[in-house]
């Protein structure tokens, strides 16, 4: 059964947070919620973490997982970055994006896009998730928590804990969140190209 701690969203309390981490780097599955919805995350060293959140998400090997990151420095350890590709990451986050970028040797092979060798990146605007990512000193390994079926990604702690408490370790409740996914850019080969329209502006990509 999942452990649901709630956490204040503007001023998240450095001891939950810390019970948060712990929960996670012992190899627990996380929903929690994020500048655009809630999201399904652990570490990114777990090997069956893969496995969980595709079953739960009924998706396949070829679904892209993404990297939360605190910052673009840290972007830049797990993709190959470009200077026209660093200079829209740099106008654009922390925020509601997920950029398509060509892994690392940093990163598992497992993580990455099996034919491709690409895996989303992104910043939150979240004060509760990068206090998270500050405790563990490393990225995230996330998914929308979209499921099967449904047309929204979930965005109620309850909700969350009434339909999938029995198959996650922690939900991290921070009052309302949002039910939208975040806008997808894939930046490999040129010209950003759109993958999925969600809650970020495609203004600054050109694609409007």
């Amino acid at each position: 059964m999942a452990e649901l701690i709630e956490i204040h969203p503007k001023d998240p309390q450095s001891r939950l947070v810390r019970q948060a981490a712990d929960i996670i780097r012992e190899g627990g599955l996380a929903a929690f919620p994020t500048d655009s919805a809630y999201a399904l995350g652990g570490h990114l060293g777990d090997a069956g973490l893969l496995e969980r959140i595709r079953r739960i998400r009924g998706v396949d090997d070829r679904h892209h997982f993404t990297l939360m990151c605190r910052d673009l420095s840290e972007i830049a350890i797990y993709a190959r970055v470009d200077n026209a590709q660093y200079r829209l990451l740099k106008a654009t986050t922390p925020g509601p994006y997920t950029f398509i970028l060509e892994g690392t040797r940093e990163l598992p092979r497992r993580v990455l896009h099996p034919k491709r060798k690409t895996i989303g990146l992104r910043v939150p605007d979240h004060r509760l998730v990068l206090a998270l990512l500050d405790e563990l000193d490393q990225p995230l390994l996330t998914s929308t928590l979209l499921l099967p079926g449904d047309e929204k990604p979930l965005s109620d702690a309850e909700q969350i804990d009434l339909r999938l408490g029995k198959l996650l370790d922690l939900i991290i409740d921070c009052g309302p969140c949002g039910a939208q996914a975040t806008t997808v850019v894939n930046l490999v080969g040129g010209a950003p190209e759109l993958v999925r329209a969600g809650r970020g502006s495609l203004a600054p990509f050109a694609l409007e």
